[in-house]
């Protein structure tokens, strides 16, 4: 199996006038090359602030990051330079990630300017129109402004700005979410396609289960910071486990209005994430919770092939 990603006990922790905030802690997982990775939780679960850290916006708390086996946790400014070439990310709103005061065709261009990856003029105009094919915006709009565009086509400047330096590997944080449906379905199909051409490997963050259905190989599923499952797509929608997945999927809507479902309403207090005590963080809302629960850390298990749940009751 060649593994592109490793990640092994990340951890990110916020000082905060209270304690530290845990935003990612303990994730250990690996991506194969040339797959996606699907991230799930609710808002605050730490998928983006993971995704960030892995890309090095952020700097780690604890732990190993491993991009085709070389230790890159910890890096200086001009390895991170070279290894931005390999791993590029998309980001959720595609217009507060742009500069607004630039045309298309500068924006997309950056990229390639800032590590010097043409030799004429020529060249680099032959590579920025390529891009813009690629990604599927017409030359009509190169030398128009961010402000003048849709959602779409801003999203598409971040796919290709992404793509300028030929990337290894995209996290992608949330990049349909702030889209209509119908342009959602489009970058989607976009970016599968794109990974079969280019051999891509992804990362994709979202909230959105049947997105995340659709695109994924294997899904990670958190919840305030930590594993609480991960297996191959479609084993989580057919046979999850953990208490906390069955009702993120529950909440998933059926486009049929006579067939009736029971929706898991999840009751209690979600726990704080600045110093957690002892114990399952998804206990206060649990229905299978125990004492157990409260006073002891679940470990993350493997019950099935290359099926793992943290949960004390499974």
């Amino acid at each position: 199996m060649d593994n592109i990603l490793e990640v092994k006990n990340l951890k990110k922790y916020f000082d905060t006038p209270g304690g530290k905030l845990h935003a990612v802690d303990d994730v250990s997982f690996t991506i194969e090359r040339g797959k996606t990775l699907g991230v799930v939780g609710e808002s605050g679960c730490g998928k983006s602030t993971m995704g960030r850290v892995i890309v090095h916006l952020l700097d780690a708390t604890d732990g190993k990051i491993f991009f085709e086996g070389k230790d890159i946790t910890r890096v200086s400014k001009g390895e991170l330079k070279k290894l931005r070439r390999d791993i590029q990310m998309i980001f959720q709103d595609p217009y507060s990630s742009i500069d607004p005061r630039m045309t298309v065709r500068d924006l997309i261009g950056e990229p390639l300017k800032t590590h010097k990856l043409f030799s004429s003029k020529q060249e680099y105009e032959d590579k920025v129109s390529h891009l813009m094919e690629t990604v599927g915006l017409a030359e009509r709009v190169g030398y128009q402004y961010p402000h003048e565009l849709d959602g779409g086509r801003r999203q598409r400047i971040g796919i290709a700005r992404a793509l300028a330096l030929e990337p290894k590997f995209i996290v992608c944080d949330e990049p349909v979410s702030a889209l209509d449906v119908s342009i959602q379905a489009q970058i989607l199909n976009l970016l599968m396609d794109l990974q079969d051409s280019r051999q891509l490997t992804y990362i994709f963050v979202t909230h959105d289960l049947s997105v995340v259905k659709h695109i994924s190989d294997d899904i990670l599923v958190m919840y305030l910071g930590q594993m609480v499952e991960k297996c191959a797509s479609k084993e989580l929608f057919e046979n999850h486990k953990h208490p906390y997945t069955k009702a993120l999927l529950s909440a998933i809507p059926i486009p049929m209005v006579d067939i009736e479902r029971k929706h898991e309403i999840l009751k209690g207090e979600i726990t704080s994430p600045i110093n957690p005590k002892p114990g399952c963080r998804f206990a206060p809302r649990c229905p299978l919770a125990n004492d157990r629960c409260h006073s002891e850390n679940p470990e993350l298990r493997e019950i099935a092939p290359q099926h793992f749940v943290a949960c004390h009751n499974i």
